[in-house]
């Protein structure tokens, strides 16, 4: 199934997190969203970056049940970009092109890959053009 959005993991970050409360109420309706619609999905690499700051850092109210059933309920529904060589590979691409962090590079290629017109995050430029990848912040 083709989704029309790939969504970073500040979006989750924040569907968990609501000390900022107008960024968890966003959040919350593109997540739902996603699931209902089957419109948005992730890459293995917002799994692992969600993971890693839900178990680690404080402000966020997760536990390792809590993070174990949020990967089960709203995670693995939604992960469809698996990595690949050739995700890699215009990951690198994307990086050498635009000079973006690698991650952030990685994050692209999974879009891309999956086919999205759409990357919903914070970390890049909202407008920004790359192939036919439109970055999308939406909290602006």
């Amino acid at each position: 199934m083709h989704a029309e959005a790939l969504i970073d993991t500040n979006v989750f970050l924040y569907h968990v997190d609501d000390s900022d409360a107008r960024k968890h109420t966003i959040a919350t309706r593109i997540v739902r969203s996603a699931l209902q619609t089957g419109q948005g999905c992730i890459s293995y690499q917002v799994v692992q970056e969600f993971l890693n700051v839900a178990l680690r850092k404080a402000e966020i109210p997760l536990d390792h049940a809590g993070a174990a059933e949020y990967l089960r309920t709203v995670l693995v529904p939604l992960w469809r970009a698996m990595p690949s060589p050739t995700m890699y590979e215009r990951g690198i691409a994307v990086q050498a092109r635009y000079g973006f962090h690698f991650y952030d590079s990685l994050i692209v290629a999974a879009a891309l890959e999956a086919g999205c017109s759409r990357l919903l995050s914070e970390d890049l430029q909202h407008g920004q053009r790359i192939e036919t990848l439109t970055v999308e912040n939406p909290f602006l």
